[in-house]
């Protein structure tokens, strides 16, 4: 057996790599939840502040997968580029969760929602400043909202996954994980 296979060690939702204990439950919850708050910011900060329609954000996350075409029109309603949307997101959301889980320690909901803000900002610009050499349309994204959007994830995300990780919620004594 290889050394790396000899100290990952599983238990239940709950696995250990060298160096860090990840609940997977935390992550999962994590991701979803920062994920929602992520969409619903922006469902409701950009129209109402920046005038953009709703439904830019949707086409500008599945033009990832379908190309330059889901970018138009703008301004309506489909429910293809809804879904793909969703699902890319959410992705996305999840494999961000893992990452911060190796940051997010789950010992202090305080200290990691700081540390989730500061990785929501990092997001911020790995999305709209790193990412637009692949996905160029993300650049009409960069504004205050996107910004606040991000803070919000993060700091969610971190919020969430210390309170799970640390079995603060989620967690029922009787349960074995």
């Amino acid at each position: 057996m290889s050394n790396f296979t000899e100290r990952l060690h599983f238990r239940g939702l709950h696995f250990t790599v060298p160096g860090a204990h990840i609940s997977g439950r935390a992550v999962v919850w994590a991701g979803l939840a920062s994920g929602l708050v992520y969409l619903a910011s922006l469902a409701i900060l950009m129209p109402l502040f920046l005038g953009a329609s709703p439904w830019a954000v949707p086409r500008v996350i599945a033009a990832m997968t379908q190309g330059s075409v889901a970018l138009t029109p703008i301004d309506t309603f489909d429910m293809s580029v809804l879904l793909a949307a969703i699902v890319i997101h959410f992705v996305l959301s999840m494999a961000y969760a893992l990452v911060f889980a190796f940051i997010g320690k789950g010992h202090s909901i305080a200290a990691d929602t700081v540390a989730g803000a500061v990785f929501g900002l990092a997001l911020y610009v790995v999305n709209y400043y790193l990412a637009t050499s692949l996905f160029p349309w993300f650049e009409q994204m960069r504004n205050w909202a996107t910004v606040v959007a991000h803070l919000a994830y993060g700091s969610v995300l971190g919020a969430v996954y210390a309170a799970y990780a640390s079995g603060r919620i989620g967690h029922h004594p009787a349960a074995k994980d």
